[in-house]
């Protein structure tokens, strides 16, 4: 066995040493995986609890505020279902990127209160915007760039979202899921249905929600759930796609492909795709992931 010996001396130099290294160049960061050596003492990064009303209900989230007075570029990121993956090293990414970065539980979900829908999570996007927009100034948030960003069904939300807020020019789903699309599987597929439903029942972190109340959503709502029908309505809007190729929840053949398809044929829809390696939460890819999203999010930047 080798013993290794040190010397006070020595010990002591290698501390100096590290105390005295210089800073890393500011002009050399990442700032997608590097810290910052220095901050704006009068405004600094900071992480804010939020709360908020949305048709009466009080919804609990919290806002990443990025370094110095602003205003700055705002992204309201937005979890699945039922929010098991929430992305916060994306969000610390984005703020060290100059994003403030707002996430929030929708209604009925891990404490908000309300009752859980999937028609709920869009108003309650809508009301988050609302939100953001009248406390801008507390929030150093400009109002004239707002982007979403939304993983599975909050890539559903987002693209919803942005389709009924004309102040929305840039959008990004991540593995999104076409709720609409779900809606037309089970329909034909007994099998698919039940195990859906079952799942829905387990989600005691959705307040209110039920197998039969998601299967009675997912049938009725299946066309205003679309998110390939949503493409006209994203016209002129700079639209991320990000695509994971083991996904098993939301399959780039049954879900991305088509929703690149309808978007493509739409000519004035800025549209970037991506298909990365990984599971549904990219679970082996998240620095691929972090830099693609921080990427177009700066190029939204304007």
């Amino acid at each position: 066995m080798k013993t290794i010996k040190y010397t006070a001396g020595l010990f002591t130099f290698a501390l100096f040493a590290v105390a005295t290294a210089p800073a890393k160049d500011l002009a050399v960061i990442d700032a997608t995986t590097d810290d910052r050596p220095v901050f704006n003492s009068d405004f600094p990064p900071a992480l804010k609890a939020v709360d908020f009303q949305s048709d009466g209900k009080r919804l609990n989230g919290q806002i990443y505020l990025a370094d110095g007075p602003g205003p700055h570029p705002t992204v309201t990121l937005l979890h699945g279902y039922p929010g098991n993956e929430k992305n916060m090293d994306l969000a610390q990414a984005l703020r060290r990127n100059g994003f403030n970065v707002f996430t929030f539980h929708y209604r009925g979900a891990w404490g908000s209160e309300g009752k859980f829908s999937f028609a709920n999570v869009v108003q309650d996007v809508d009301n988050a915007l609302a939100m953001l927009r009248s406390r801008a100034g507390e929030y150093r948030i400009d109002v004239d760039r707002l982007i979403l960003i939304g993983h599975s069904m909050g890539g559903f939300a987002a693209l919803q979202s942005a389709t009924r807020n004309d102040d929305i020019d840039c959008v990004s789903g991540i593995a999104a899921a076409d709720i609409g699309a779900f809606g037309y599987i089970i329909e034909n597929d007994t099998e698919a249905k039940s195990a859906f439903a079952a799942d829905a029942d387990t989600l005691q972190m959705l307040a209110g929600w039920t197998g039969e109340k998601a299967i009675k959503e997912l049938l009725e709502k299946r066309d205003a759930h679309s998110l390939i029908a949503l493409a006209p309505a994203l016209a002129g809007k700079s639209v991320l796609l990000v695509a994971a190729d083991q996904d098993e929840a939301v399959p780039v053949n049954f879900v991305h492909a088509p929703m690149v398809a309808a978007y493509t044929a739409e000519p004035t829809i800025k549209l970037a795709d991506v298909i990365l390696s990984g599971d549904h939460s990219f679970s082996w890819s998240r620095m691929a992931l972090i830099h693609e999203v921080v990427n177009w999010a700066n190029s939204c930047k304007g």
